[in-house]
């Protein structure tokens, strides 16, 4: 099993930079595509970003130029640098492996106007 810690989060003001890190801890982090998703109240979860263990990446439309996804698989970890926030940014955001339905508990993202 492997379990994730993510952290960074917190408030910044609209076009501004927060830089995400997913730490985690277990034997298949390395063989495994890991995911950003994230939720905003009222609203269901959505994807982020997604590296795999090659190093290719996906991102959603919405952060398309400004997300970079990256892993440093020495030391487990995963990143997400979020540049240019938007309000609607906003969010609870969670790493993980999607497929097997492993996640953190989240870290919370808020952009002000």
């Amino acid at each position: 099993q492997v379990q994730f810690v993510e952290s960074g989060g917190g408030l910044v003001q609209a076009g501004g930079s927060l830089r995400l890190s997913c730490a985690a801890s277990g034997s298949t982090f390395t063989i495994n595509p890991i995911e950003w998703y994230r939720q905003a109240p009222g609203k269901q979860r959505e994807f982020v970003a997604k590296i795999y263990p090659s190093g290719t990446t996906n991102y959603a439309d919405s952060v398309k130029g400004r997300f970079t996804i990256s892993r440093d698989n020495s030391k487990n970890t995963v990143s997400l640098q979020m540049n240019s926030l938007k309000p609607e940014d906003t969010g609870a955001y969670y790493c993980g492996v999607n497929w097997m339905g492993l996640w953190g508990q989240g870290t919370q993202v808020t952009v002000s106007s």
